[in-house]
């Protein structure tokens, strides 16, 4: 499916969005915005784009502080971390605007998208936003994985953000791509202590302790880095918001992991979303 590429100017960034077409039916169809996973383009999610398209739902999926078309690329010059992310979440939905007034608007994040997403409506507020999807999300806690690998978790996240620290910016070998040190910072903290770093002087963890959002929140079968006790956590810090918390498992096709539900998945996600979408209260 084709999208029309656009852009956010924010901050001295630029943020690419790509716009999905309205789906068949009547006008006003729900509006899911993306975020991606860290080191993901959102041209990556097509065929869940695609596959939400015929759920009848509209799709925008925004790129990732850069990462894709969004700029500017991570270099020693980059500070942004997590909060950055978190307001660039709110320029997306600010610049969609148009779009998006009177319509159920869902955010829905992957990954490092989905910790972007709640810190975004634990930081900048709930407003015009319906509901929720967490979708193959988690707090990378090194004591929620299992076995022999727990003990190879946190070496691993801490030996990145010290590597990080040491060149000034992370250059993606064999994970998560290039990124800025401030974000992988970030995401070794929350590794380290299974908790979100104060942003600005802010108690995150208090902050989305007070989300009252309807929350989708699925872990996917075979994922290697945000398993099942993962998305556990965070829904966990979530105390007043309605969790509907599932688990996908793969219905004897390929294998799922952290990444390949986008394609393998995205049929019968989708229709859970579209489902979800549906039982949202009208602002």
């Amino acid at each position: 499916m084709e999208y029309v590429q656009d852009f956010v100017q924010v901050d001295g960034a630029r943020l690419g969005i790509q716009v999905y077409p309205e789906p068949a039916g009547p006008a006003g169809a729900p509006v899911v915005l993306i975020t991606p996973a860290m080191g993901v383009r959102a041209r990556y999610y097509r065929p869940f784009a695609a596959a939400l398209h015929a759920a009848g739902l509209a799709v925008v999926v925004a790129d990732l502080r850069g990462t894709g078309e969004s700029t500017p690329r991570p270099s020693r010059t980059c500070r942004y971390g997590y909060a950055e992310l978190a307001a660039d979440v709110g320029a997306v939905r600010a610049a969609l605007k148009s779009r998006l007034d009177g319509r159920p608007t869902l955010l829905l994040g992957h990954s490092l998208g989905g910790q972007a997403a709640v810190l975004h409506l634990a930081l900048h507020g709930e407003q015009e936003i319906d509901g929720l999807a967490l979708v193959a999300v988690g707090i990378p806690y090194w004591r929620d994985f299992a076995g022999p690998r727990r003990y190879g978790v946190l070496p691993y996240t801490q030996g990145i953000a010290a590597t990080s620290r040491l060149l000034g910016v992370w250059p993606g070998w064999g994970f998560g791509g290039r990124q800025a040190r401030g974000v992988i910072r970030d995401w070794a903290h929350t590794a380290r202590t299974g908790h979100f770093p104060q942003l600005h002087g802010v108690d995150t963890e208090a902050a989305i302790g007070r989300i009252h959002t309807p929350v989708l929140a699925v872990s996917v079968d075979g994922d290697q880095y945000t398993p099942h006790p993962t998305l556990d956590r965070l829904c966990a810090k979530l105390t007043a918001a309605p969790v509907v918390r599932e688990r996908h498992a793969s219905s004897g096709g390929a294998a799922l992991d952290h990444f390949t539900w986008v394609r393998h998945a995205a049929a019968p996600l989708a229709a859970r979303v579209a489902e979800f979408a549906a039982t949202l209260p009208r602002r």
